[in-house]
């Protein structure tokens, strides 16, 4: 499967996902209080993080309920274990949603997008 049908069937209507490489490793694994990690001692091994940006409201069941599937599409898909994919879900508000997400990260990168919003 392509990257654009993994992402078509991992995004949600009120957000949008963002898949890295190794870049930016070291300050999720702080966030998630794993030890942290440099290119250095990944071996290859890790990729990809995976960013949610969405309104707030959903509950922590709600975020691991999401976050499972799209661990078991990366790994399907990109290949690699279940223990080389972070997932991080960002909430933003409604009124700061075209600023902080829809500029920066739709608008301005629109010819990257797999899928794009409907608004």
């Amino acid at each position: 499967m392509l990257r654009r049908e993994f992402l078509k069937r991992s995004a949600i209507a009120l957000g949008t996902v963002a898949v890295c490489d190794v870049e930016g490793l070291a300050s999720a694994a702080q966030v998630s209080g794993a030890k942290p990690m440099v290119p250095g001692d990944l071996k290859g091994s890790a990729m990809p993080h995976v960013i949610i940006k969405m309104y707030p409201g959903r509950s922590e069941q709600q975020k691991r309920q999401l976050a499972e599937p799209i661990v078991k599409d990366v790994v399907a898909i990109a290949g690699g274990g279940e223990d080389s994919v972070s997932v991080a879900i960002e909430e933003i508000p409604a009124a700061e949603w075209t600023e902080k997400v829809y500029r920066p990260d739709i608008l301005k990168n629109w010819d990257k997008l797999y899928k794009k919003p409907g608004y």
